[in-house]
């Protein structure tokens, strides 16, 4: 019977998932265990994780538990966490389903007693120092009249109406405060954040960049200042290109802040005092130095004026010294205006006998004017053959008659010297047909170098030559715009016709079509065509 009744009894037992199962037990243990506060030692700890979370465990010399830091809460936390810092976390104790695994959430988190704090600051102290951020050689001095101060500390205390109190007294310049909160969760940032904004300010803008910052605050304890003793203050003031004054606390309250600072002052008020110097001092130092500088002025003006004057009667007059100079110059004044002009002609010339043979009209003239030349020499030779024959005539017709009456023995004599005369004007007409020849190869030699040269063979090989209204050539069709006037070139002719868009379709020439043909327009027979430029 009893064993009829276990069975009974397992069989009516509710059936759960697994999910169920530890979705049940999650939510007694968040209800059991809402607001735990929980001491012990972090960790496993390795940063945030990508995602923004914290994952690490807190344990003491019996146990352990994990610890998860959301990332919405990482950074509302006054103390970040440390591996092996001893803490007390404040949160909810909750499962993770996926592995079967309890974790507490923690929601705000404070190192375990003043012990473990001032552990704590001697840790980073030694820490930060050994990355040479206390460095002495790191510190810069501070400028002796900035013009503008920057001030971070809060708006509201009366730290800031001491600062701003004491340098009215002292020397009143410009004033920028940087309001931040100097206690309480985030402090530490927003100092940060107000040294790096000051560093950042342009040098010339509505606001100016500060000359010198103060970071200001009254006194308080170990948990007051501690927003101070962020490592995230400290590189910045460290990395601060602005000089830098701290002014934390009381003169016995020292924070992390003071050793990366240029400058530590042991109250603000002191801190203003450091930044500015006394103005009625300034005035009277100032005052005093011109007096002496006015005496010493004069006295030395007085031993130059008679070491001048002594000086004086030993040179000579001011005429004398200027008489060779200014001719000189005089000279060179009057021969440069002739230099100039001359070098000027010099070189149009240069550049007039350079360009002469750039043009094709040059080349024409040229050809032309040796054409001319060879003329008038063979016409030159033929009137000096002429007038030699006419001469070797009368000379021989002269002859003929004094030979006339010899005796017949010279008749021989008469007819070699007859011979040889023939002979000499058959070498002279062989001298003048050879020279002629020569000539005429010269000249048609340049004829074949000119014709070469014309467009007009390049018109035979089946091209033509486009231009507008002016008679300027046409080299591209962008230059052409529809209706206008153009006037094409072949090797023939020139016609006239107009430009238009797009061509039509091809089709046949009708007989209207062809009546209505435009006329060529022949060249003027009395101008010869125009001939472009070679270059």
């Amino acid at each position: 019977m009893n064993t009829f009744a276990a069975r009974d009894s397992q069989t009516n037992l509710l059936e759960v998932t697994v999910s169920e199962l530890s979705g049940s037990i999650k939510r007694t243990v968040e209800t059991a265990f809402d607001h735990v506060r929980v001491r012990g030692e972090i960790s496993g700890y390795r940063g945030q994780h990508s995602s923004g979370h914290a994952y690490f465990c807190l344990k003491d010399d019996r146990a352990r538990i994990d610890a998860v830091i959301w990332k919405g809460t990482f950074p509302r936390l006054r103390f970040k966490p440390e591996e092996g810092m001893e803490v007390i976390a404040t949160g909810k104790v909750t499962t993770f389903p996926g592995s079967s695994k309890y974790q507490i959430v923690i929601e705000n988190m404070e190192p375990a007693g003043a012990g473990a704090l001032m552990a704590l600051l001697d840790e980073r102290r030694r820490r930060l120092a050994e990355e040479g951020l206390f460095d002495q050689a790191r510190k810069r001095p501070l400028p002796f009249m900035p013009q503008v101060i920057g001030v971070v500390t809060s708006p509201t205390g009366a730290v800031i109406r001491d600062i701003l109190h004491r340098i009215t007294d002292r020397f009143p310049v410009h004033v920028v405060v940087w309001p931040v909160k100097v206690q309480g969760e985030g402090s530490g940032d927003e100092v940060a954040a107000a040294i790096r904004g000051f560093n950042e300010m342009p040098t010339e803008g509505p606001v100016k960049r500060p000359d010198v910052l103060i970071v200001a605050r009254g006194g308080g304890s170990l948990e007051d200042l501690w927003g101070f003793n962020d490592e995230a203050v400290v590189r910045a003031a460290a990395e601060s290109r602005i000089p830098l004054i701290s002014a934390v606390g009381h003169e016995t309250d020292w924070t992390l802040i003071d050793h990366a600072a240029d400058m530590r002052a042991p109250t603000p008020t002191g801190a203003a005092e450091m930044a500015v110097p006394v103005k009625a001092e300034l005035d009277a130092q100032v005052a005093s130095l011109s007096a002496r500088l006015r005496g010493c002025a004069s006295r030395h003006m007085d031993h130059r004026r008679q070491s001048v004057r002594a000086l004086v009667r030993a040179l000579p007059s001011l005429d004398q010294l200027l008489a060779l100079p200014r001719r000189r110059f005089d000279e060179a004044a009057a021969g440069l205006g002739r230099g100039l002009e001359r070098t000027t002609v010099v070189k149009r010339r240069s550049l007039d006998q350079a360009t002469a043979g750039l043009r094709l009209e040059i080349l024409a003239n040229r050809v032309s004017e040796r054409r001319r030349f060879i003329g008038e020499q063979v016409l030159r030779k033929e009137r000096c053959l002429e007038r030699h024959m006419l001469k070797e005539h009368s000379r021989v017709a002269k002859a003929a008659t004094a030979l006339g009456a010899l005796p017949a023995r010279l008749a021989g004599q008469l007819q070699r010297e007859r011979q040889h005369l023939t002979a000499l004007m058959r070498q002279a007409d062989t001298a003048v047909s050879y020279a002629l020849t020569r000539n005429r190869g010269l000249v048609t030699g340049q004829d074949r170098v000119l014709q070469s040269l014309s467009y007009k063979n390049v018109l035979k090989r089946g091209y033509a030559v486009v231009r507008d209204a002016e008679n300027r050539p046409l080299t591209r069709a962008s230059d052409v715009s529809v209706g206008q006037f153009l006037e094409i070139e072949f090797a023939d002719e020139r016609i006239n016709t107009i430009a238009c868009g797009d061509s039509p379709p091809a089709s046949p020439p009708g007989p209207e079509t062809a009546r209505k043909k435009p006329t060529a327009r022949a060249a003027p027979s009395g101008e010869p065509p125009k001939q472009g430029s070679l270059f």
